[in-house]
């Protein structure tokens, strides 16, 4: 890492965890409060939105590494545009509702913008020069990019979880990038967005002072997605990485969406049913779920996405065994079976 980058990816980390602590103020001040309901995985009223210190440390890093030449014209207007459309909207919603038809609209306007920026990927081959998928390539590029900033949304249900997982597939994939032969502006980004995650994870840590709310948790789902298809760009079998990185985040959230579609329910109404959640409530505690979570990270999925690099050619079986297991830990939490009577705390007392 360049002294640069390091000096950038340290402001990052100061600056979002100042801007937390001041949004904190301001939503207390201004009663911008997460009251919890019969839906909710939290106990006590906590001020929201505190992702914007995220979205505006991001957007300031990004405003200098263009200036200083380190950023293609593509990934800036991505972030800035796009990044910014997906935070407005999860702001909105956070402090006066947005119709899910309205969300739904700028996801998908904000990831084709990517994908018409940066392009749709290529056949998964060790060749750089692999064919283009084309329209069909882009199409599912933009719903890929529309599901991961609405998982992350989904998943951020108990404190510190989203925040956490966001600093780990961002600093751990930007790296692997580089590793890769990847772009270099992916890494640079990667590392700055896991900075100012870890920043706000300061304030997110249970018990929570400030939640991220749709502003942040949306932002955070939208700027990995993007990573990962600028990644892929020029080596392909990066997506597998990217995708076992944030393994954890995509299997109970896909999981719980099958089996909650498999019985007719409205999937966009919000609920209590992820595998997280559901241990949450069974261990009554958040901070213990969390910990599981990086540990599985760290432990499981890191080691496995590393050998994607080492290994390129088997990156689709490694990424079945890493996920296959995941699979089984959801269901057998019941993660997505039909909700159950009692709210799970947020801040209990056993931690």
């Amino acid at each position: 890492m360049s002294a640069e980058l390091a000096f950038i990816a340290a402001l990052a980390w100061l600056g979002s965890a100042v801007l937390t602590g001041l949004v904190r103020r301001f939503a207390l001040t201004h009663g911008l409060l997460d009251v919890p309901n019969a839906r909710s995985s939290h106990l006590t009223t906590t001020p929201r939105g505190g992702g914007l210190a995220i979205v505006v440390m991001l957007s300031v890093a990004t405003c200098a590494l263009e200036w200083s030449k380190s950023l293609p014209a593509s990934l800036f207007w991505v972030f800035m545009v796009g990044g910014a459309a997906v935070a407005a909207i999860g702001f909105v919603d956070d402090y006066r509702s947005a119709s899910p038809a309205l969300r739904l609209i700028v996801h998908v306007s904000a990831a084709a913008w990517a994908v018409l920026l940066i392009g749709g990927p290529r056949l998964p081959e060790i060749d750089v020069h692999g064919p283009e998928l084309g329209w069909a390539g882009a199409a599912l590029s933009t719903v890929g990019i529309v599901w991961v900033v609405n998982l992350f949304n989904f998943m951020d249900g108990i404190d510190g979880i989203a925040a956490i997982e966001a600093a780990f597939v961002a600093t751990c994939g930007s790296v692997l990038t580089l590793l890769g032969a990847g772009p270099h502006a992916v890494t640079a980004l990667g590392l700055i967005l896991g900075a100012a995650a870890l920043g706000f994870l300061v304030w997110n840590w249970p018990p929570a002072k400030i939640f991220l709310g749709d502003t942040g948790s949306g932002y955070l789902g939208y700027m990995i997605a993007v990573l990962a298809l600028a990644s892929a760009r020029t080596n392909p079998t990066a997506l597998w990485t990217w995708l076992i990185l944030g393994g954890a985040f995509f299997v109970d959230a896909t999981f719980t969406l099958l089996r909650r579609l498999s019985r007719g329910e409205r999937v966009h109404e919000a609920h209590r049913t992820h595998a997280y959640q559901l241990l949450a409530r069974r261990w009554a505690s958040h901070k213990r779920v969390t910990l599981a979570v990086t540990l599985v990270n760290l432990g499981w999925l890191l080691p496995l996405a590393m050998l994607t690099v080492r290994y390129p050619q088997r990156a689709p079986w490694i990424a079945l065994f890493a996920l296959l297991p995941l699979v089984a830990i959801a269901g057998a939490a019941g993660a997505g079976r039909a909700a159950s009577a009692g709210a799970g705390p947020r801040e209990p007392q056993a931690s």
